[in-house]
């Protein structure tokens, strides 16, 4: 079977989040990624630091789709800390067809260029939240 390629990733987006997956920051953080339909490219649309999943939500198009790495910070109350990497595909109701098949069909080589294994998908900005992920993530509590 064939890999299909929808779009290209460059260079210097997989750079940038080689260096999101090795960041030494204790903090939790964001890449959100979006294709630019006209040349079919992945880019990189925006950076967050020291940033609230929520944070990250309202940072969201309401009708488009976009890809986000995410690195987590949770305490585990006993005083372990972790930060697992989370990938979200954000694809809203109302997307045009085309574009949602643009996004659904680059996701594998987005995913594979990010190296992360927690993959979430989402509908709905709103519900991105912290209980949220901890849910998704197995955190409880």
């Amino acid at each position: 079977m064939t890999d299909i390629h929808v779009c290209t990733i460059p260079d210097e987006v997989k750079a940038a989040l080689r260096k999101f997956r090795f960041r030494k920051a204790k903090n939790c953080a964001a890449i959100i990624m979006k294709i630019d339909v006209k040349s079919m490219e992945v880019e990189i649309e925006d950076e967050m630091e020291d940033c609230t999943i929520a944070e990250v939500a309202e940072e969201l198009p309401e009708f488009n789709p976009r890809f986000v790495a995410y690195s987590y910070c949770h305490d585990h109350g006993d005083g372990r800390i972790s930060y697992p990497l989370c990938f979200i595909y954000y694809c809203p109701s109302g997307v045009k067809p085309e574009t949602n098949m643009i996004y659904a069909g680059s996701k594998p080589s987005v995913l594979a260029a990010t190296d992360i294994t927690k993959v979430f998908e989402m509908r709905d900005a709103e519900d991105m939240t912290e209980e949220w992920l901890k849910t998704k993530l197995g955190f409880f509590g």
